[in-house]
């Protein structure tokens, strides 16, 4: 039973220290992401619009329009918030780090809260999705 204490004790003290070191991932960043569509046809700057507003939203992100070939993507889970630029075009678009809240964001390193990646991928993935099918009608 003594040996069991001091084992725990120190079982303990590596678990916290363990957590306590987790660190964040690397800001995830999508850079001129190719917009192809089903038919093979361009889309308009309209059906692209509406097709990253209308993935975001359905993600529950704030989807705001901040000028033309320019949205704002804003993340609010719990006290954490993420907010992202998403310029396009016709032919491309990107989804960039823009600001943070809660985040653990660090400049100097470029890293953030291990969930952001997840975030971002989740937005790429249903923006590719319904940029897919912009256009068709």
């Amino acid at each position: 039973m003594k040996m069991i204490r001091p084992v725990l004790l120190c079982l303990c003290v590596m678990f916290v220290a363990v957590m306590g070191c987790r660190g964040g991932g690397q800001i995830y960043q999508v850079k001129d992401a190719p917009i192809q569509t089903a038919t093979g046809k361009q889309p308009s700057m309209e059906d692209v619009q509406n097709a990253i507003i209308t993935a975001g939203v359905g993600l529950g992100w704030q989807m705001a329009v901040a000028k033309p070939g320019e949205i704002i993507g804003t993340l609010n889970l719990r006290s954490h918030q993420a907010v992202v630029t998403i310029p396009y075009t016709t032919k491309h678009y990107s989804i960039l780090y823009k600001s943070s809240n809660n985040l653990k964001y660090d400049a100097a390193t470029q890293t953030i809260h291990e969930n952001y990646l997840a975030w971002i991928q989740r937005l790429d993935g249903a923006i590719r999705t319904r940029v897919t099918a912009a256009g068709i009608k």
